[in-house]
């Protein structure tokens, strides 16, 4: 089995792979739709902007060649950015039209946290895990659940596709979950032994 990285200019490639690497897994990374299409198991990591981002992601093609992966049933995880962008819509210097994989809007944290709450929201923070189907993913006690954010903007979605919550004064969400689709806000490859563990349990995953 194969792990795909999309190499689209806009994600952290290199501590990805490393992190895949550390867990014995096959990774690569790659930019060609064809591979991306028929990958094992794709990862869509992502810093920076939303809208160039998509621009890329559906100018190279790889937009098209994420949705035939997931319609086949291909486990994805998302990373960050890469969780963003499978939003219905992203409000980040214009509003832009995301995947749609995601029902909900994306929008600056700003707009839903108290004042006290230093933006970016940078550093490590426990999340809440959502009793259900993404459990598997996440550890049995408070240590094992803190994770790595850097984020300007969060994602406003219903509740069904909500799997983990961030509590900045008010929960934020903090991952998603829907049929072969896992995402996270923060960043697994730079939450040490936390993040190594949740790329594992997506790594055995069989949705």
């Amino acid at each position: 089995m194969t792990v795909t990285v999309v190499d689209y200019g806009a994600g952290n490639i290199r501590s990805v792979l490393n992190a895949l690497a550390y867990t014995g897994a096959d990774a690569v990374s790659s930019a060609i739709p064809e591979t991306i299409a028929s990958a094992d198991r794709i990862v869509l990591p992502g810093v920076g902007a939303a809208g160039s981002a998509l621009d890329v992601l559906r100018d190279r093609g790889l937009s098209d060649a994420l949705e035939s992966a997931r319609t086949r049933g291909t486990p994805i995880l998302g990373i960050c950015l890469g969780m963003q962008l499978l939003a219905d819509e992203l409000d980040e210097f214009g509003v832009h039209r995301g995947l749609g994989w995601i029902d909900g809007r994306v929008g600056p944290i700003a707009d839903h946290v108290g004042p006290d709450i230093r933006i970016p929201h940078i550093g490590w923070a426990k999340i809440d895990p959502v009793v259900g189907d993404a459990a598997s993913f996440f550890g049995r006690n408070e240590k094992a659940n803190h994770f790595y954010f850097c984020h300007t903007n969060c994602l406003q979605t219903s509740a069904p596709a909500v799997a983990a919550t961030v509590d900045l004064t008010t929960p934020v969400v903090a991952a998603v979950l829907k049929e072969n689709v896992f995402a996270v806000q923060f960043h697994p490859e730079k939450s040490q032994l936390n993040g190594i563990r949740l790329i594992e349990a997506f790594l055995d995953w069989q949705p």
